[in-house]
């Protein structure tokens, strides 16, 4: 089992900046990527960005250029930079941790955080 916490949303203008982060704790040694997802109301969940255990790093087109994920290792605590923020942004935002044990494979989902974005 992974728990995932969640921390840095809140309410910010157009244009400026915040800093989410996903804390893991629990049977970490068998995640091998973290990713934000955001969902709108009445919207599905998509992916934001993600980061394997190697390092490499994704982008949703739309938030390319403008948010950074982060982290010194995907088992311990996650970043995500967001600057440039748009009202479309606006979301509640999940971390997501993907692990693999024993050739199983499972994902684990954080509580949320609110992102507003006014404009």
């Amino acid at each position: 089992q992974v728990h995932l916490v969640e921390s840095g949303g809140g309410l910010v203008q157009a244009g400026g900046s915040l800093r989410l982060s996903c804390a893991a704790s629990g049977r970490t040694s068998s995640t091998y990527a973290i990713g934000w997802y955001r969902q709108a109301p009445g919207k599905q969940r998509d992916l934001v960005a993600a980061i394997s255990s190697g390092g490499v790093t994704n982008y949703a087109d739309s938030v390319k250029g403008r948010f950074t994920i982060s982290g010194d290792n995907v088992q311990n605590t996650v970043y995500l930079q967001m600057n440039s923020l748009k009202p479309e942004d606006t979301a509640v935002y999940y971390c997501n941790a993907k692990t693999v044990r024993g050739g199983i494979f499972d994902n684990y989902w954080g509580q949320g955080t609110q992102v507003t974005v006014s404009s």
